[in-house]
């Protein structure tokens, strides 16, 4: 709590609205007295923090998507510096990857200035069935939404259990013929992975086991990377 008293009940109030609340359901979920509650609803209401549906529950409103897109993102400002310093501390191209739904998104990278080298841009789409950052990003799924998946997969639930175990994940060819790749989770303040850190290269680098040679660099920059 911030100390500032207001403040922080309107906060508590925006949180108990996340899937829907009556004032009922306000008063139990915050604790706060009902008059308080409805109160501070109301004028939430007035600034379209909150909205109320056709039920009449509270429920966020357009003001709140309207500041968050106005808002730089924590996490891809992050992102630049500490994928160069992995970067230039491993010797290998370095990436940062999103899941979007069947698909994972490369939005930050960056690239070994000359010699032999994975590149990856910005924007590019690559499959959830394949590669080492595929497998952080559905390591820690729930099993409904990775079985669709698995059959389709270059790797296994196995797999999966022992990226679990260790914290990072390694292939080797698997997204692409003479490719290998090290990446680790990036996770949000309630542990949620939310993200894949990555390095890759050529195989002749790396060699058939690149985790042994790039894992802790990985996982200490995806460490870095959680919680903002």
């Amino acid at each position: 709590m911030s100390g500032v008293g207001v403040l922080d009940k309107a906060v508590v109030i925006l949180a108990a609205c996340v899937d829907g609340a009556s004032l009922a359901e306000l008063v139990d979920r915050t604790k706060l007295p009902r008059a308080t509650a409805h109160r501070l609803a109301q004028a939430l209401e007035i600034h379209r923090m909150l909205v109320r549906d056709t039920q009449g529950r509270w429920r966020p409103g357009p003001r709140l998507g309207e500041l968050a897109n106005a808002a730089p993102d924590v996490l891809l400002t992050a992102a630049e510096p500490l994928l160069s310093a992995l970067r230039d501390a491993t010797g290998e191209s370095a990436q940062l990857y999103l899941r979007r739904a069947d698909e994972r998104l490369c939005v930050a990278a960056a690239e070994r200035a000359s010699g032999l080298r994975d590149t990856v841009p910005v924007g590019a789409i690559l499959p959830m069935t394949a590669g080492s950052a595929a497998q952080i990003l559905l390591a820690w799924e729930p099993p409904e939404a990775v079985m669709p998946l698995l059959p389709r997969c270059k790797f296994t639930g196995r797999t999966l259990a022992e990226v679990r175990r260790r914290g990072w994940a390694q292939s080797v060819a698997e997204r692409e013929a003479g490719v290998a790749s090290v990446s680790a989770p990036v996770r949000d303040r309630t542990g949620r992975v939310i993200a894949a850190i990555s390095v890759s290269g050529p195989i002749e680098r790396l060699g058939r086991r690149p985790g042994d040679r790039h894992a802790m660099a990985v996982v200490r920059a995806g460490q870095r990377l959680s919680g903002l």
